[in-house]
């Protein structure tokens, strides 16, 4: 179950057809990519690398109307707790089909980059591309589709919950980690199978080790609401 937050909240947005694909990779290479203050978040001594697909709507401030366009985002994540206990979220990339919300994302000191990114649905299956344009350099690239699967609900599975039921993220700016947190329904999961998976993100994201490989663990959402609270340092 979400915690409520601190305070009022300040922003809110839905994210919905989510699909969550994640591989488990080593503690210590998670270590080297968190800001300070945090470790590595596991279960049953393992941590997880995750590349998560959706499309955003709704973005705005907690009353009044949405600032911007709905737009599909990409983004690679990994799991942290602080010295409090508190568990969240750390950005690695984050590729945004919005200009506008890659720009305002970059000024509060996330990792939001502009990209070509679609999602598509056909019948029962989801699809998402994603093309990371770089000047001079080899572009990057996503695409992965994924089905669901009928009658399999995921929102009991521990390793489910693990991945997915995260109320905060953190990330550095100005010398210090930030704690942002958030609250939504819980998660309506389903499994799901990969039919197609060509990414480079995670493995430019620092994760080599995982190009080619299938991931560990893979769910679907239609989606949830989200708000967000006031950020606060560590």
């Amino acid at each position: 179950m979400s915690p409520p937050l601190p305070g009022p909240p300040l922003l809110r947005q839905r994210w919905l057809d989510v699909t969550f694909m994640h591989w488990r990779v080593d503690v210590e290479r998670a270590a080297a990519q968190l800001p300070a203050g945090l470790r590595p978040h596991q279960l049953d001594g393992e941590t997880y690398v995750g590349l998560v697909c959706f499309r955003l709507v709704g973005a705005g401030l907690a009353r009044g109307p949405a600032l911007l366009r709905p737009f599909v985002e990409t983004n690679v994540r990994l799991y942290a707790v602080d010295e409090r206990g508190r568990a969240g979220v750390v950005f690695l990339s984050m590729d945004v089909s919005s200009a506008m919300m890659a720009a305002s994302g970059r000024a509060v000191g996330l990792p939001y980059r502009w990209a070509r990114a679609a999602h598509r649905r056909t019948g029962a299956g989801h699809a998402y591309v994603t093309l990371l344009p770089r000047s001079g350099e080899p572009r990057l690239r996503s695409r992965l589709s994924i089905r669901p699967v009928d009658g399999v609900a995921l929102e009991h599975d521990e390793l489910a919950r693990f991945l997915t039921e995260r109320w905060a993220l953190f990330a550095p700016r100005l010398g210090r980690t930030w704690h942002l947190p958030n609250t939504h329904e819980a998660w309506p999961l389903r499994a799901a199978t990969v039919t197609t998976l060509d990414d480079d993100l995670v493995p430019a994201a620092g994760f080599p080790e995982v190009a080619g490989r299938p991931p560990d663990h893979v769910a679907f959402s239609p989606g949830v609401s989200a708000r967000f609270g006031s950020p606060a340092a560590l």
